[in-house]
């Protein structure tokens, strides 16, 4: 496998490439040649020519493309807006194929039906590269589709954006549908001598006190601990719910975990009413957090995936970062996360609007994380050395302060939850016994009664206790309190852990 990357100046150059490209085929043994076209842009005239170039020069050729929110050429940000990678495939059991569907929440299921179908008929397909336009859509109905896909199949992929993140436009096109602002481009590829991995970054840590989803529905969000989900950007960050809430809250996207991996969700917009429109699907009844960005975190995953990369020993990598990164690090330290992986194999990518990967069986939509794919063709040589190059040592000043602020705050927010438990927990039992006290029992009890359940209750007292307090002391009193109350903890715990005890009052208990 040998990989050409360059970006697009003007006709003329590109045309200089091609030859280029040609020129090395015809020394080569070559089988497929895939073109993946990254713009910056959405101007359809522009794209249009620079397909037709690659259709008119090398019509052989098969290609792929979207717009970006920035586009990743050896491994850094590119200063152009347009940019071209072409993978030449050498071994002849490699195969590629694109497939171009127009994609609505009305044409999803059919789309995704005929996808799976057409996998299963190509049982060499061992990679599913895809870009899609995702705004204002949900796309679990998407992703639950491609669960039906052999689970020995690497599916990732990145919504496509635009170079204005307030701007919903966006497109896809290729060799085999053309320009769409509503679609979704597929490469199957794959072969007897085809390899490929796939693996993602976060980085981003969670952020303070805990969040109940009360109410949510597809990719909007109402309610956080009852009250309207916006309430908790402004309260907690200052966000304010205007022009610039999209940008403002990139960098803070909620956390949780779905399908045993940490998620994060990225707002879009607020709604006059409080909900926040989410770039996902997110779950009711699930427990959030704010998340935020830690560069030594990042760096550090980025290590950890790098070097699992290294050993896999590719020849090219993929890279779908979110928006979000981008906006996080700027223009100036952006390319630190991406770049050490050019270290290892020519790598190229861009920055997309939301990110695919499947991960321990389940097809997920990721927001603000790094997808990366390394393929290969061939075995792995054992005599060949690498060098994975990473330099954990150049952090700003605004790293550190980043790092020190949110370990403080995240120290605060645990001490006060430990000291909300206690409070929470002081208020509902009784000092002595630790038993529910006489309030708490009253609530459970009209709690059962209004469910119309059965309810069994059992009264008991100790029978002379004065005796107890007159004869030995109070102290001893509370001994024999104690005791009893320890009897009746044990025994709910083994013979129905469901029921409740508490003390009434006194020697009394319930």
């Amino acid at each position: 496998m040998k990989q050409f990357q360059f970006n697009y100046h003007s006709t003329a150059s590109l045309k200089k490439e091609l030859r280029k490209i040609k020129q090395w085929c015809a020394l080569h043994i070559t089988s497929k040649m895939i073109f993946h076209i990254f713009s910056n842009t959405i101007d359809k005239d522009r794209i249009s020519e620079v397909c037709k170039i690659i259709k008119t020069e090398i019509p052989e050729a098969i290609f792929m493309g979207s717009s970006t929110n920035g586009n990743i050429l050896y491994g850094a940000l590119s200063e152009r807006d347009i940019s071209i990678v072409c993978t030449v495939c050498e071994f002849p059991s490699t195969h590629a194929e694109i497939l171009q569907y127009h994609l609505t929440n009305e044409t999803m299921h059919s789309v995704m039906d005929d996808l799976v179908a057409k996998i299963k008929d190509r049982p060499w397909v061992k990679g599913v590269d895809m870009l899609v336009t995702i705004r204002g859509m949900s796309m679990t109905p998407f992703c639950e589709a491609l669960q039906n896909v052999p689970e020995d199949v690497e599916i990732f992929g990145g919504g496509a954006f635009n170079s204005d993140m307030n701007d919903d436009r966006s497109c896809v096109f290729s060799s085999s549908g053309g320009y769409s602002n509503n679609g979704v481009v597929f490469l199957l590829i794959g072969g007897e001598d085809f390899h490929i991995t796939t693996t993602h970054v976060t980085g981003w840590k969670p952020l303070g006190r805990t969040f109940h989803v009360t109410k949510a529905d597809g990719s909007v969000l109402y309610e956080l601990d009852g009250k309207p989900a916006y309430n908790v950007y402004f309260k907690y960050l200052n966000i304010r719910n205007d022009e610039h809430f999209f940008v403002n809250t990139l960098e803070f996207p909620f956390f949780y975990e779905h399908g045993g991996l940490n998620l994060l969700r990225a707002p879009v917009s607020s709604n006059p009413d409080g909900s926040i429109v989410m770039t996902a699907d997110i779950e009711e009844d699930v427990v959030a957090r704010l998340a935020y960005g830690d560069p030594l975190t990042i760096l550090q995953s980025v290590y950890s995936s790098g070097s699992d990369i290294e050993e896999f020993q590719p020849e090219a990598v993929r890279i779908y970062s979110c928006a979000a990164r981008r906006t996080f690090w700027g223009v100036d330290e952006i390319s630190k996360e991406t770049l050490p992986f050019q270290s290892i194999a020519p790598t190229s990518g861009f920055y997309t609007s939301g990110e695919f990967l499947r991960t321990n069986g389940y097809m997920n939509q990721h927001n603000v994380t790094l997808v990366v794919a390394a393929a290969r063709e061939g075995n792995i040589d054992p005599q060949k050395e690498t060098d994975f190059h990473y330099d954990d040592h150049e952090f700003t000043g605004k790293v550190s302060l980043i790092t020190r602020l949110a370990t403080f705050i995240e120290a605060s927010t645990n001490e006060l939850e430990k000291a909300n438990e206690q409070l929470a927990f002081v208020a509902i039992s009784d000092g002595l016994t630790k038993l529910y006290n006489r309030a708490e029992i009253q609530k459970r009890i009209k709690e059962r009664l209004a469910t119309g359940k059965p309810l069994s209750l059992i009264m008991m007292d100790i029978d002379n206790f004065k005796h107890v307090n007159d004869t030995y002391g109070h102290k001893e009193g509370d001994n024999v309190i104690i005791g009893l109350s320890d009897l009746l903890r044990n025994g709910i715990a083994e013979r129905n852990p469901k029921a409740s005890a508490g003390r009434w009052g006194g020697e009394e208990f319930m």
